[in-house]
């Protein structure tokens, strides 16, 4: 179902009082029905968007958020295909999203190769059937200031972002609704003098996001960036920092008005919504999914 505003093509005239009320009281129950479909999954809530019949291509998505991204759209009916280049995570992710019922597509791919990508991404396509959105959600995950950090910054972040889009280009001006959306990151909007190649490079996909919703936009195309904060998940770097760095991970818990780090569902969400006919007006943009980390 996809959910839109009603209005009239031109204003209403005094005697279209009744006829108005209808449309407002209509509009007003989709908001409804979108508002109470919401259900709490592993501690956060999961806004149920019905995306039944789209194709969603995940650069990235064996694990982390990009997995977390990849069962939203499955729970939403969407048909998803990941790529990464571990094989174990892949084939256990795969059977994730198959088992809500869904077309589930997973490959490896070095998103570091160009051939590599472009493989992928045809692939993907033929088994969907068509690609509607393409969630860019690679990253070299840099973590200090060494050539080789600015290397896979510059190859998988970067790079990786700009092959998958090109290669999903033809078919995503064939797509449904179409949308791009890139995976930034809350780094990209303060100095990083730590992992200043990680901040470099989710600065450059923000930029770079801005410049394809331009070019794009006169094929039908929405491109916009999602930049999470700090999230913590098992496995995952904060959850790692929580026993082998306490200090580091109270002080940036504390940074948190909400008293808490994010969770990949919370950026689920936003992307969900991106790549819905809800955000059809939005394009361009990089939202700031940070909890207001950023605030402080």
């Amino acid at each position: 179902m996809q959910y839109g505003f009603v209005g009239h093509a031109h204003p209403p005239q005094h005697g279209d009082a009744k006829g108005s009320c209808k449309e407002i009281f209509s509009l007003s129950m989709k908001l409804l029905q979108i508002s109470s479909r919401a259900r709490t999954r592993g501690g956060y809530q999961m806004f149920e968007l019905d995306l039944r019949g789209r194709h969603v291509v995940i650069a990235g998505g064996s694990r982390g958020l990009g997995l977390h991204v990849a069962l939203a759209f499955a729970e939403a009916g969407a048909s998803v295909s990941i790529c990464a280049r571990g094989k174990s995570d892949l084939e256990a992710a795969g059977e994730r999203i198959a088992m809500h019922g869904v077309v589930a597509h997973a490959a490896c791919c070095d998103l570091a190769e160009h051939a590599s990508i472009k493989a992928y991404v045809e692939e993907a396509a033929t088994r969907l059937g068509g690609i509607d959105i393409l969630v860019n959600n690679a990253s070299g995950k840099a973590s200090s200031d060494t050539e080789q950090d600015w290397a896979a910054s510059l190859s998988v972040d970067v790079l990786a972002t700009v092959r998958a889009s090109s290669a999903a280009q033809p078919y995503l001006e064939n797509g449904t609704n179409p949308a791009i959306i890139n995976i930034s990151s809350r780094t990209a909007f303060a100095p990083a003098p730590t992992t200043p190649a990680y901040g470099a490079a989710k600065a450059a996909i923000m930029h770079f996001t801005r410049s394809q919703a331009a070019a794009l936009a006169g094929k039908g195309i929405r491109v916009n960036c999602v930049a999470p904060g700090s999230l913590e998940f098992p496995g995952g770097w904060w959850d790692k920092c929580r026993v082998q760095n306490p200090a580091l991970y109270d002080r940036t818990q504390a940074s948190f008005p909400f008293g808490r780090f994010g969770t990949p569902g919370d950026i689920a969400n936003v992307v969900l919504f991106l790549a819905s006919p809800l955000s059809g007006w939005i394009t361009g943009q990089t939202l700031l999914a940070d909890g207001g980390q950023t605030l402080q």
